[in-house]
């Protein structure tokens, strides 16, 4: 243990001047990303950016299309790695951005944090004489957060398989260890009526827009008999064409989102009858359209978040106490990532105090002044998986909350489905 601890502290040193040293580049990377917002499933540019920048380290494997268009995997190996179990570290980068505001979450830094952290552990690890342990490091390039869950595409195609932990950080105006991220699911109501002249003869037509309107009001009414932690909020997104035309068509969009993916098709069950109802009233037709995926809540795995807090503190990060800001709550597909493979997905400050989602948070998200933050944050997470590599009995204890965490979800799974709430 004694050899092992000293043997961690000099190699985070080194980590830490590695990735400095790759600095410029990284911040190029990031920039690149940033000047050339893509929308998800279609973020070529960024895609073979990152491409053309692991295949530009020495000593990368680097799948090019893997698995979607839109994604990469590259992987690392010593040479003369001992024989035995392999322990696969993996990183994520994300790279998509929003429509309209371009990179308001910061996806450009989530992809240079997963980049730098790689490449800061492949090197230290590269010149590391006599390495105890079989080790891979692995980064998946995963498309499609805002939009659609490329990460859960990943899983249905096996992508994580073999992967031991997991780690990303996503930008934020705090440093957090976690952020509430919570199930949540998408879905499209569409009614079809029959259109006709809204004056002339206003009672051959079926409205759609009441329809609609109706549908809006069923939920609102419904949420004086929700949980005080579900979340439903929505918009119309297509109500007519012309007000003396009766809508023969209307379209809604709404979120659905609960603590826990066990509790989500209560509520589904609950807004569908909202949306069947309105149909039902207005002698509309209505098709509801649930997403192809849908976003898990995420598991917690105390040994990581304690060992990312230990490496965050050394490098000088204060992580946030404020009640409300821990409250705050999102959803993300690293959530069900979390169900396949344990790993952390921590929030960092960027210099800023702008709020995600924001135009201001574009702005941030390119500025040379976050660049400080997000390499302290590669540091911090590349210093985590030393961590986990060289002390097996951390690695066993993850492994252990990953099987305590399952094992309580699928007991909240089965409550729901006895009726014992």
């Amino acid at each position: 243990m004694g050899e092992n601890s000293e043997l961690l502290v000099d190699l985070k040193h080194k980590l830490c001047s590695s990735i400095d040293q790759s600095a410029e580049k990284l911040r190029m990377l990031s920039r690149d990303i940033w000047s050339c917002p893509e929308l998800a499933y279609h973020e070529h540019k960024a895609h073979d950016r990152l491409v053309e920048f692991f295949t530009q380290e020495t000593g990368w494997k680097v799948d090019s299309h893997f698995k979607l268009q839109t994604a990469f995997r590259a992987t690392w190996e010593p040479s003369g790695n001992p024989q035995g179990h392999v322990i696969n570290v993996g990183f994520l980068c994300e790279y998509d951005a929003l429509p309209g505001i371009g990179h308001a979450c910061g996806h450009n830094l989530i992809a240079e944090v997963g980049a730098a952290a790689a490449v800061g552990l492949k090197d230290v690890l590269e010149k590391t004489q006599n390495l105890p342990i079989h080790v891979q490091v692995t980064v998946l390039g995963t498309p499609a957060e805002e939009d659609g869950g490329g990460k859960i595409d990943l899983i249905n195609e096996r992508a994580f398989e073999g992967m031991d932990v997991v780690f990303m950080a996503h930008p934020s105006k705090e440093d957090a260890l976690y952020l509430p991220c919570v199930a949540e699911h998408d879905v499209t109501i569409k009614y079809h009526g029959k259109a006709s002249h809204a004056s002339a003869y206003p009672w051959e037509g079926v409205n759609a827009l009441d329809a609609a309107v109706l549908c809006y009001n069923n939920l609102s009414v419904l949420r004086q008999q929700m949980k005080p932690d579900w979340r439903v909020h929505g918009i119309i997104k297509h109500g007519g064409v012309k007000p003396n035309i009766i809508p023969a068509y209307t379209e809604l969009e709404y979120y659905l989102r609960t603590p826990t993916r066990a509790e989500l098709p209560v509520l589904k069950e609950k807004a569908a009858r909202c949306f069947r109802s309105a149909a039902e009233a207005t002698g509309c037709q209505v098709e509801i359209e649930f997403a192809k995926n849908q976003f898990d809540n995420m598991l917690r795995f105390p040994t990581l978040e304690e060992l990312y807090e230990q490496n965050g503190k050394a490098l000088g990060m204060d992580f946030t106490t404020d009640e409300a800001i821990l409250k705050e709550s999102g959803s993300t597909d690293f959530g069900n990532v979390t169900f396949v493979v344990p790993g952390i997905h921590p929030y960092f400050y960027i210099g800023y105090k702008a709020f995600v989602h924001t135009e201001e948070y574009t702005v941030a998200a390119g500025d040379d002044k976050a660049q400080f933050f997000t390499l302290r944050t590669a540091k911090a997470l590349a210093m985590t998986a030393l961590d986990v590599l060289l002390r097996p009995d951390l690695l066993q204890r993850v492994k252990q909350e990953f099987k305590e965490a399952k094992l309580k979800e699928e007991k909240i799974l089965r409550g729901e489905e006895t009726g014992k709430r």
